[in-house]
């Protein structure tokens, strides 16, 4: 299979991805759509005429990003609904009041390396929101990305926000929820991220043929509120800033951490395209320890492995 390339680069913006694309009518639903690069892909795509829904627990915040963006342009617009991936009731109520196709579904909200925390069901945070709530919200709006498909005449998109965080772990099957193991915040958002992207190809094996196609992306290195959880001092001692808090220079924008995303989700390039992985707004390389820190592990695009995790997914959500 052919690497898909582009014409853009790593510092190309979200908007300038959507440059001259005419997204009117475009359905488009983004979780994590009030903060980080979530704001930059719902401004990019409503800029160029789609429909956006901002699905958020912070509905005060994502209102405030709502009337911004809705008041910055007069092209697409932009819709605010409450939803919560540790909650399965707010899955399932989002689905519901969903009405008519959808065209492509964001998947783009997500928490890094927490501290050990369990859901009711005593799931480990990071799988159950990165993975687990993603997995049950695309399955109850299956049938919306299926009528966008048909209503269209192209196939519907699902873009999972997976990370480079996928080198530091496989899914480890054996103890998926650290159970056993000791938990280590950073094995448990690698293993996250490995699970996002193994569902962008189970979404394709399995809905292809209905119209659906998915594609894992990895935004690049960005400074937002995901980093929320971590001490000053280890984002320092990472070096992605420096002691006054200014960002390494390496590090993309909001702006262009998004464009990956908008790339995936609407770009006619990628049209017909599935079961991908995408970084600096193209498809990725495969990885190579002569280039730390870029690149897609084969454990993340295997086969066997993403129809393991969706039976897990399935049983888990029964």
């Amino acid at each position: 299979m052919t690497r898909m390339t582009t014409p853009f680069t790593a510092g190309t913006t979200a908007r300038e991805v959507v440059e001259g694309l005419d997204l009117t009518g475009t359905r488009v639903v983004v979780t994590g759509g009030s903060s980080g690069i979530g704001v930059e892909t719902v401004r990019a795509l409503v800029s160029a005429g789609a429909d956006v829904t901002i699905a958020a627990r912070n509905l005060e915040q994502a209102e405030e990003v709502r009337a911004g963006i809705a008041g910055s342009t007069d092209s697409g617009e932009v819709r605010v609904a409450y939803l919560d991936l540790q909650k399965r009731d707010t899955l399932r109520a989002f689905a519901d009041d969903w009405q008519g196709p959808l065209d492509v579904l964001i998947d783009n909200a997500g928490v890094m390396a927490t501290p050990e925390t369990r859901t009711p069901e005593g799931w480990e945070l990071q799988f159950s929101n990165n993975h687990l709530g993603h997995f049950a919200l695309a399955t109850a709006l299956r049938g919306a990305l299926v009528a966008g498909a048909e209503a269209s005449g192209s196939p519907s998109r699902l873009v999972s926000l997976s990370s480079t965080g996928h080198h530091m772990s496989p899914v480890v099957f054996d103890d998926v929820m650290f159970e056993r193991r000791a938990y280590d915040p950073w094995a448990a958002y690698g293993q996250s991220k490995t699970a996002n992207s193994l569902f962008a190809v189970g979404v394709t094996a399995r809905w292809a043929d209905d119209g659906v196609l998915a594609n894992a992306v990895h935004p690049g290195g960005i400074i937002t509120p995901l980093q929320r959880h971590l001490p000053k001092q280890e984002m320092i001692d990472r070096g992605w800033i420096d002691a006054d808090g200014t960002p390494n220079p390496a590090f993309k924008t909001t702006e262009q951490g998004a464009a990956t995303s908008v790339l995936a989700a609407v770009h006619p390039l990628v049209e017909g395209v599935g079961a991908r992985y995408f970084e600096d707004v193209a498809e990725a390389e495969p990885f190579r320890d002569d280039a730390p820190g870029r690149g897609v592990k084969g454990y993340a695009l295997d086969p066997e492995q993403a129809d393991r995790l969706w039976d897990l997914s399935e049983g888990l959500l029964a």
